[in-house]
């Protein structure tokens, strides 16, 4: 599987990547093995994520999410949550 997803730093800014191991990831964020904006941004936490079984279609989505406005990230982030209760 392959996953885009968006990570809250602590700084409160968000990250938004791409992995075939979500939790593996995460942590790696977390450790010193994550990307180097989150380096100085940790500790990060995942706020949203979307699975595909397609590694283009994840790389897709990822470069559209990147280039939604903050607001609009909030808002995708809120809704994910209101779905996952």
């Amino acid at each position: 599987m392959h996953y885009v997803y968006l990570l809250q730093c602590a700084d409160g800014t968000l990250y938004c990547g791409w992995t075939t191991d979500l939790q593996k990831r995460v942590k790696a964020h977390n450790g010193e093995n994550g990307a180097k904006y989150t380096h100085s941004r940790r500790p990060v936490t995942l706020v949203y994520s979307e699975e595909y079984t397609d590694k283009q279609k994840a790389l897709s989505r990822e470069w559209h999410l990147k280039r939604l406005s903050r607001q609009e990230k909030l808002r995708l982030i809120e809704e994910y949550k209101a779905n996952e209760k």
